[in-house]
């Protein structure tokens, strides 16, 4: 898609008489709150906006219990900023009250969903809403500069198809196929990711762009993702992706569990043990995390691509097992079984622990064969308490494979009206 934008409107005074030049600091002085009250009060308005059509100051009064001038004084700071606009109101009869809107096009967010064999970069407007992108084939274990390099030169293009500049980018996501320590946005030991293990991410991009870069799982953006754009309604999700690897992200009451240390949802790297004789036969083998009998060991693509080699089949990657699969290959369509009576064990324990409403499966296996969903709806119905299962859906992703950047967005837009963020973009 190609998109064209309007530039950002000249910064007018508000109504106290200062210029909007004099950001938060002097809005805040003339209403008599501190910074940090001030930021949250306006992300508070500004969330307000975010979630309808349009509003009326009155409206605003009306939800937050805030008084007249207050109001004024907090949209008056997103008018200057450009991030609230006016639209014409309906007529009654009388004088129409004043609409506000919120203006997604005020500045673009950037998103990339790195995999292990490709990525997908895209443009994104303040709402979250993809406005443009494009898939590239890559190996993510080629390190961090080729893959990071190529991602910006998507950027670099996407940017330039939409007419707009580098100044205009207010944040940046990029998702990635390892164990990510949230709050530096660095990945810690991951197995596949060769040389990533400490990259400073979030450092790299800012030498090239002054805006915030958030870093996640994979899996956390698919989840959010999948949840935001198909199951709005659903505060407990899991998201399984089934790719060169096996991952998991959780939404719970409505937010990302990432855990303490960002590692939560990793049920690839479960290790079945000696109960995995009834699902797979053999010796547990050996994962390339290091450990034995781990899920991914068993039912991760690369793990196919293993076994499909040893049956003698001329197989190299994840996609040439999946046309193995879809060509009706008896040894093929064994292993998917296989795989997916093992995810299904690992699924269910997950059931019992977190009790999701919805378990959506994507990646490239989940959308092969029913057999892999079949075999793992019988094994959780089978294996998990009645309660959990009660009300479970377990269905294909809807919105793979465009998951990881719907949710990379929305992660950012949510991130970047924070009241800290806000406060510092509304003050430039």
């Amino acid at each position: 898609m190609r998109a064209d934008y309007p530039r950002p409107m000249a910064r007018p005074r508000t109504a106290t008489g200062l210029p909007a030049a004099a950001g938060p600091r002097g809005v805040a002085a003339a209403v008599g709150e501190d910074r940090a009250a001030w930021g949250t009060g306006l992300s508070d308005v500004l969330a307000l906006f975010r979630s309808s059509d349009s509003l009326t100051r009155a409206d605003v009064m009306a939800v937050t219990g805030l008084s007249r001038t207050t109001v004024g004084q907090r949209l008056d700071a997103l008018l200057a900023a450009d991030l609230v606009t006016a639209t014409a109101g309906g007529s009654t009869g009388g004088r129409p009250a004043e609409r506000f809107r919120f203006h997604p096009e005020r500045g673009v967010l950037l998103a990339c969903d790195v995999g292990a064999t490709a990525f997908r970069a895209a443009l994104c407007d303040l709402s979250g809403a993809v406005l443009d992108e494009s898939a590239h084939v890559m190996d993510v274990s080629r390190g961090p500069r080729p893959v990071l390099k190529a991602v910006d030169t998507r950027f670099a293009t996407l940017l330039r198809r939409a007419g707009r500049a580098p100044a205009d980018v207010l944040g940046i996501g990029l998702d990635v196929p390892g164990p990510v320590d949230f709050a530096t946005g660095r990945v810690v030991s991951p197995p596949i990711m060769t040389d990533w293990d400490g990259f400073d991410i979030p450092g790299w991009f800012a030498e090239r762009y002054a805006a915030p870069v958030l870093v996640d799982k994979d899996v956390n953006a698919m989840a959010v993702g999948e949840r935001q754009e198909c199951y709005p309604d659903v505060d407990d999700l899991m998201l399984v992706k089934i790719g060169t690897g096996v991952g998991s992200g959780l939404i719970a009451g409505g937010r990302v569990h990432r855990g303490a240390d960002g590692a939560a949802g990793d049920i690839g790297h479960i290790q079945l043990g000696e109960g995995a004789a009834d699902a797979a036969a053999g010796d547990p083998p050996e994962c390339r995390c290091g450990n034995r009998g781990c899920v991914e060991a068993y039912a991760g693509g690369w793990a196919l691509v293993r076994d499909l080699q040893a049956a003698g089949r001329d197989v190299s990657t994840v996609d040439d097992a999946v046309n193995a699969i879809r060509s009706g290959d008896i040894a093929a369509q064994r292993l998917l079984r296989t795989s997916g009576r093992i995810l299904g064990r690992a699924i269910a324990d997950a059931v019992n622990l977190v009790n999701p409403r919805v378990v959506a499966v994507g990646g490239q296996l989940a959308h092969v064969d029913e057999q892999l969903l079949a075999g793992i709806r019988e094994v959780v119905y089978r294996r998990s308490l009645p309660l959990a299962t009660r009300d479970l859906l377990i269905v294909r992703s809807r919105l793979d494979p465009r998951a990881g950047v719907v949710g990379l967005a929305h992660l950012l837009a949510d991130e970047l009206f924070t009241p800290a963020r806000l406060a510092a973009l509304v003050g430039r």
